[in-house]
């Protein structure tokens, strides 16, 4: 089990601190268990929303697959920065320094750059507190207009609700993406694309969509997707017609079939095999393929 320690700041917006703790709890019921641990200077932290928050002052060990989040707090115009001591920051350092990630949602992003480790890396945060952001940390690359960016161990997110994306790209980076899309359906939540940039995986690309019979559909092609899965079969397991089954599928996932997303996740399975040295007839075999042609072929449309 790794740990999670969400770092709690006076002023603390709930939904930067529940969304992601929501996500990590959830994967937790998909088989991957997580212990939380919230830490603050005081035994009690006032969020921006007026409730209470109980934390602890005492910062448990940590190994280097544990996380810190530092979630983000109500920023206004005339007031100051919330005081973030030594200690903190130094329990930041010493984190990422061993080998562990460190995260931020919103304005948490500063407390990352008062520890230094926004120097030098890509990072983001509230639209309203960029220009901010860049201007205390002169050393940081402030990137806009993205939900959140990855450097080096140091991960930070954009808005609020942008936590939730961030914290599913963890799940999906730890545990795979059919993971991530698991968490994502049971938070009713979309597995979004982190801003302009392209999804890394084909099963969060086509999975922004709240359709449950698609994503019963989609969870028998992602475990099976090497096997052969006959569309009368699919859309008797998800109880529907093969009309019905190929309509809602076309319009949840971009006018996707389902053959076509299965072929998705052989292709980006048998180019990861191919990266990691295997021929391409043997990856053509590991994924599902009698031989090589189809692949050669899914391969020239990508390319």
């Amino acid at each position: 089990m790794n740990r999670i320690v969400f770092l709690l700041v006076p002023g603390v917006h709930l939904l930067d601190l529940a969304g992601p703790a929501q996500v990590f709890s959830t994967a937790g019921d998909f088989g991957h268990p997580y212990a939380f641990s919230y830490v603050a200077e005081r035994p009690q932290v006032l969020s921006a929303q007026g409730l209470p928050l109980a934390a602890r002052s005492q910062w448990p060990e940590l190994g280097p697959e544990d996380l810190i989040v530092v979630p983000g707090w109500r920023v206004h115009p005339s007031a100051e920065r919330p005081a973030i001591g030594e200690r903190a920051l130094q329990a930041l350092r010493d984190h990422h320094a061993g080998g562990g990630t460190v995260a931020s949602i919103c304005a948490g992003a500063d407390a990352l750059g008062r520890a230094g480790l926004l120097d030098g890396r890509r990072c983001t945060t509230h639209h309203d507190v960029q220009d901010e952001l860049a201007r205390r940390h002169p050393r940081a690359v402030v990137v806009r207009d993205v939900l959140f960016t990855v450097d080096d161990r140091v991960v930070t997110s954009a808005g609020i609700a942008s936590g939730i994306d961030l914290a599913l790209h963890l799940v999906a980076a730890r545990h795979g993406p059919a993971v991530a899309a698991q968490v994502a359906r049971d938070m009713v939540v979309y597995a979004r694309r982190n801003g302009h940039e392209p999804q890394a995986s084909a099963m969060l690309r086509h999975r922004s969509h709240l359709d449950d019979t698609v994503h019963r559909a989609q969870d028998l092609i992602d475990a099976r997707f090497a096997e052969p899965l006959p569309l009368p079969a699919l859309a008797a397991a998800v109880g529907v017609s093969e009309r019905t089954l190929t309509r809602l599928f076309g319009r949840a996932t971009g006018g996707l079939t389902p053959l076509r997303y299965q072929q998705a996740l052989r292709l980006e399975r048998a180019e990861h095999l191919i990266g990691h040295g295997a021929t391409v007839d043997s990856a053509a075999r590991s994924v599902g393929f009698e031989d090589a042609r189809m692949l050669r072929r899914l391969r020239a449309r990508a390319a």
